[in-house]
């Protein structure tokens, strides 16, 4: 039996909504040298249906119904079942596009030092309608410093050598949200990364994402990594191995301060809300602010909290919640007061009196 050259891999938890596109972008692909493993992490909607009808559909589709473990050890199950040269992600509520696995495998068939490839995104809503083109730093030189602050490769874009994999020993549980940040870096170690500047995948925008739901442990998480990740550097073990579990106070052992834990989390929040904001998804944006504006902040950056609260009052403003839309902006300048004249005069101005 032929291996393919690409084995697909994707975890679904209760995705009945968007799965058939997610399958059917994968199943449609200009590529066809590929196996699609899907694990089904017990999922009890209509998914397993769902998926078994493409695994009679398509002999590429290879289904695995299991007991809900979550989305690392599914991953992992995923990968170790991959027979193909290279493991390419996938996830239940995106779409890839039509060229995504052809340009990634030319790519990487054509740069054999880059162990981990992704590429840029168009964020879409829940409906399909378009959000924005989003792009992160393309190069090694580039993506490598990067993620020591920040996850530069959109998880489910990646195409990465199966060897690659095996050699950093999967996914590591204890990264709960962040799990892909830390493989990354493991993988930096050995090899080289890369993302294209095409557009590979439209990545979906909803209330349910774990990036919605779950920033503080994913903050957490990712600091964790990147500080055993800076420690590998220096020549010492790897400080998390036999770490059951990332605390804030685990974190604090690892020399990152309730400070920076803060700071950092204010900062992903921020650009979570500010990039909802800036793609119109309003409901979306305001309860996330709202959420983070009740959050208990002691170190956070004055100017990151003040810039919440602007958010906040032109979501309001936009509802004609005018009353609100004041209150917030003056929160903002209690905040900050060199924030006091862009508000008043946005506002001045949709009153026509400037």
């Amino acid at each position: 039996m032929t291996l393919p050259m690409v084995s697909v891999v994707m975890s679904v938890f209760n995705g009945e909504r968007f799965l058939r596109e997610a399958v059917e972008s994968i199943l449609d692909q200009s590529f066809h040298e590929l196996e699609f493993i899907v694990v089904d992490d017990g999922s009890t909607d209509r998914s397993a249906t769902i998926l078994d009808y493409y695994q009679q559909a398509d002999a590429r589709v290879k289904v695995y119904h299991e007991v809900h473990r979550g989305l690392i050890e599914s991953l992992n199950r995923g990968c170790s079942l991959a027979g193909g040269k290279y493991i390419a992600r996938m996830d239940a509520d995106d779409v890839a596009s039509k060229d995504r696995l052809m340009m990634q495998v030319d790519f990487m068939e054509a740069h054999p030092q880059i162990g981990v490839l992704g590429g840029a995104v168009e964020w879409i809503d829940a409906t399909g309608k378009s959000l924005g083109i989003h792009m992160h730093p393309v190069e090694d030189r580039e993506i490598k410093p990067a993620l020591l602050h920040r996850c530069v490769l959109w998880h489910p874009t990646v195409v990465l050598r199966r060897e690659a994999f095996v050699w950093a020993g999967g996914y590591r549980s204890i990264f709960v949200d962040a799990e892909d940040c830390d493989l990354w870096l493991r993988i930096a170690e050995h090899f080289q990364l890369a993302n294209l500047e095409a557009v590979v995948l439209k990545y979906r925008i909803h209330p349910y994402q774990v990036s919605m739901r779950k920033r503080r442990q994913q903050a957490i998480c990712s600091l964790a990594a990147q500080a055993a990740a800076i420690s590998r550097r220096n020549g010492n073990p790897d400080p998390l191995n036999g770490v059951k579990e990332i605390t804030p106070v685990v974190l604090a052992a690892l020399g990152v301060t309730e400070a920076k834990q803060q700071a950092t989390l204010a900062s992903d929040w921020g650009w979570w809300i500010q990039s909802l904001f800036a793609a119109g998804q309003d409901d979306m944006a305001l309860k996330s602010a709202l959420e983070m504006l009740r959050f208990d902040w002691h170190y956070a950056e004055r100017r990151q909290i003040s810039n919440v609260h602007l958010i906040v009052a032109r979501l309001y403003w936009r509802r004609k919640r005018f009353l609100s839309s004041f209150l917030a902006t003056g929160r903002a300048v209690l905040m900050r007061p060199v924030v006091a004249g862009r508000p008043l005069r946005s506002a001045l101005r949709r009153l026509e009196l400037v």
